[in-house]
């Protein structure tokens, strides 16, 4: 069986995705079984729709002024096939942010193949260690001009981009259509807010931890105007907030035998320089 494992929109909490998260509360009602309302009753006190953009504005505003942090995450995304079956895959991440300059994500997909992206505050760098290939450009500025540059401009995928960026509390304020205070619930032991949201284009579910860091434990997006409503769904684990930086993981260093190649976005300006066509590179990171 042929299989399509590119989502037809990027799963990516960057521009498209992460702006699932965004904006002023409106007042709706979250209901569920009778039952199990009567079950949580004594779990879960009412909180009021303000309070519940409270809560992701501090969980923004907090992740955007932690200088330094590294965390793991667990993915599963839906693509739509030709058959019109709806097949999920996955993949898992370890990511470590030093701002204002340092980002390094690694990435294993669920078949096995790894890619990582790295950015020292000179140069985007992609990297596939299963092809021996990379893709390099160069782009001062920090995190926040790299991620975006990475997004826009290169047309390459990275998955909740924006948890990863400054103007992350902006860019959450500016977006959500409503947000509710589904309950309180608990996560892996650990005591958590779950927030329901909507956009434009995306239904977004997301659970923070309560206390005085309020990180994200787990993201549900639900693109309610793609065909078959394809789902996409992370779960964080081992979050550090200060963790050990040694021997810069930041800079690429070519091992023997790595093949430079483009980003597919660059192919327009070689061209039009006249330059030998490099390999390709896009959309898979």
């Amino acid at each position: 069986m042929n299989t399509k494992r590119q989502p037809a929109i990027r799963t990516a909490l960057g521009v498209a995705i992460l702006t699932a998260m965004m904006g002023c509360a409106e007042k709706q009602t979250v209901t569920r079984p009778a039952s199990l309302a009567a079950q949580g009753a004594d779990m879960q006190s009412v909180v009021e729709p303000a309070t519940a953009k409270d809560i992701l504005m501090r969980m923004a505003e907090f992740l955007a002024k932690t200088p330094q942090f590294s965390v793991n995450l667990s993915d599963s995304y839906e693509v739509l096939q030709a058959s019109g079956q709806m097949i999920e895959f996955g993949e898992s991440r370890k990511i470590i942010v030093s701002r204002p300059n340092g980002l390094r994500v690694e990435v294993e997909h669920s078949d096995g193949d790894k890619h990582l992206v790295l950015y020292d505050g000179k140069a985007i760098t992609t990297f596939s260690p299963t092809q021996n290939v990379y893709a390099q450009v160069a782009k001062p500025g920090g995190i926040d001009a790299a991620v975006m540059y990475f997004l826009k401009d290169l047309g390459m995928r990275l998955p909740l981009a924006m948890l990863l960026i400054s103007r992350f509390p902006a860019e959450i304020d500016r977006r959500t259509q409503a947000l509710d205070y589904v309950e309180k619930t608990v996560i892996d032991r650990t005591p958590t807010h779950h927030l329901a949201g909507r956009t434009e284009t995306v239904d977004y579910q997301v659970w923070i931890t309560e206390g005085a860091q309020p990180l994200p434990l787990r993201i549900v997006l639900t693109y309610k105007n793609a065909e078959g409503r394809p789902g996409f769904r992370a779960q964080f684990s081992d979050w550090n907030l200060a963790p050990e930086i040694q021997d810069n993981p930041f800079v690429f260093t070519p091992p023997e035998g790595a093949r430079k190649i483009a980003f597919l976005a660059q192919l327009p300006q070689i061209a039009l320089k006249g330059t030998t066509k490099p390999e390709p590179t896009g959309g898979h990171q």
